[in-house]
């Protein structure tokens, strides 16, 4: 979305203008910080809006006149102005110019707040992840790297040849006889706590903080303790599309499984069952497979009836750092309340760094910690010291945001030859990404009962040829309730292999 900069504050321009004048927010930028003064700037504004400062429908201040009050380039003002309208803090609208969302008006600000509990505590100490194929088959996370050059849920295999990774595991590897705690190695845990701050704008200390094997093993950590708590079967929804591997633990665990609805832009929270679910599986900043990132009154709306009705949100968090435009999103957990909250936040380290690393974690309140905690003190930790050192290592010397930065430039160029080579293939679209590291290409113009004819054919040929390529149709619950087409991974073996591969996708889908 385009931002209409210097409009907002005039009476003059065209159309009616936001509400009252452009506040003076007072913002204070520190150039002597490694985060980058647009991150910061945006920083500001968001807290300005949570805490009131700035009001839903106000206008915010035109770039070039807030760039000149706080002394930086345009750019800056520009950029934190766009991913706050991607995080659906701003809205832009042509003639009227940049304003506080409005809609946020009539969402309630989250319950509690920042508990004031954060600060007393101490950081200090007290598996398998999901494969991302519409098969639920063991995958990426398990440590098996599948040699199809398309298969969805494989990153590029990078990270752990290069020379900032040897040297972490060499310095681990003289640890190898110290065991870990049971919720897991103590500077990993604050590393992880700092790198979700860096990257996803959530400042929480390192005791919410679990290391897990990945998010499977973590859901089922989990499940395993809320499941001592209900006396009864738990209830869990998930979104329809979404990951069959996420569902399958849930199933495994004995839970019933409920499907729930999405459109563009993820979770339709409007369609939220009251009084029924114990548990819901979301991916706010980056929904799989369609690439829906949740607008921000539907995630408070979200934590507002999972308040109500006691349910447990889970956060899946597998991509959400592979951003092409703008920063990554801040997390749902962010929004939640640090002890009382009901978001508990899965990530794994498979998709940045390596896959056979089978390494993650969780962040939960301080309430759903006090019941997962003794569980995974009972079974162990499941990740080695020796990969939670050279995680910790890895982490520390900031090494794994230089390689996502690198990563997502070779991802988006991937992203764009996937439109270059299949251009002009009858019925085929490929779905605009800003982010993760697969693509959907949706076939259209036909009778639905012959797309999905031509998904199974599609598919039938690429396995046949051995591309990797999954049907779309196979990420919602209900058969046949969903579109038809492929999902393929963007991860690959390296570049030319992609891009042969590419080649004889489209030969396929000519010949289907």
């Amino acid at each position: 979305m385009t931002v209409e900069h210097d409009r907002s504050a005039r009476p003059g321009g065209r159309g009616r203008p936001p509400r009252g004048a452009p506040r003076e927010v007072p913002v204070e930028l520190d150039r002597e910080l490694e985060t980058p003064l647009p991150v910061q700037l945006a920083a500001a504004l968001r807290e300005a809006i949570d805490a009131g400062t700035l009001r839903p429908a106000e206008a915010v201040p035109a770039t070039r006149e807030l760039a000149r009050r706080i002394g930086v380039a345009r750019g800056v003002v520009v950029a934190s102005y766009e991913q706050l309208i991607a995080e659906g803090y701003l809205v832009a609208t042509h003639g009227r110019g940049t304003a506080v969302n409005p809609q946020l008006e009539r969402m309630s600000a989250p319950a509690g707040g920042r508990s004031d509990a954060q600060g007393a505590r101490s950081g200090s100490a007290p598996g398998v992840s999901s494969n991302r194929n519409a098969t639920g088959t063991p995958g990426a996370d398990d440590g098996v790297l599948g040699r199809a050059p398309l298969a969805p849920g494989e990153p590029i295999p990078s990270a752990i040849n290069s020379p900032a990774w040897r040297a972490a595991w060499r310095e681990a590897a003289a640890r190898a006889h110290v065991v870990a705690p049971a919720l897991g190695d103590d500077r990993l845990r604050a590393e992880i706590a700092d790198h979700l701050r860096r990257m996803r704008a959530t400042a929480r200390s390192a005791g919410d903080v679990i290391v897990t094997a990945g998010t499977r093993e973590g859901l089922g950590l989990l499940l395993t303790a809320l499941g001592t708590t209900r006396g009864r079967g738990l209830v869990v929804g998930v979104e329809d599309p979404g990951l069959p591997s996420l569902r399958g633990v849930a199933a495994r665990h004995g839970a019933r499984i409920v499907a729930l609805p999405t459109d563009s832009a993820g979770l339709d929270t409007a369609r939220l069952p009251e009084g029924v679910l114990d548990l819901v599986i979301v991916t706010p900043s980056h929904q799989y497979p369609l690439g829906g990132s949740l607008p921000l009154v539907r995630r408070r709306e979200l934590l507002d009836w999972a308040g109500r009705g006691g349910v447990v949100v889970v956060e899946d968090d597998f991509d959400s750092e592979l951003r092409f435009t703008g920063s990554p999103l801040p997390t749902l957990a962010a929004l939640d309340d640090d002890v009382a909250g009901s978001v508990v936040l899965l990530g794994t380290f498979s998709r940045t760094v390596a896959p056979s690393l089978s390494a993650g974690y969780m962040l939960a309140p301080a309430g759903i910690r006090a019941l997962v905690e003794p569980v995974r003190r009972e079974l162990g930790g499941p990740v080695s010291s020796v990969v939670q050192v050279a995680l910790a290592h890895y982490l520390a010397t900031g090494e794994l945001r230089r390689h996502t930065a690198r990563l997502l430039r070779r991802y988006a160029e991937r992203r764009d030859l996937v439109s270059e080579r299949l251009a002009g293939t009858h019925g085929v679209r490929v779905r605009p990404m800003d982010g993760g590291l697969h693509a959907v290409i949706e076939f259209v113009g036909q009778d639905p009962a012959d797309l999905r004819d031509r998904e199974e054919a599609v598919v039938r040929l690429t396995r046949r040829a051995g591309l990797g390529a999954e049907p779309l149709g196979g990420y919602w619950q209900r058969n046949g309730a969903g579109m038809a087409g492929l999902v393929i991974g963007l991860g690959g073996p390296d570049d030319v292999a992609f891009d042969e591969a590419l080649r004889s996708l489209a030969a396929v889908l000519r010949e289907a």
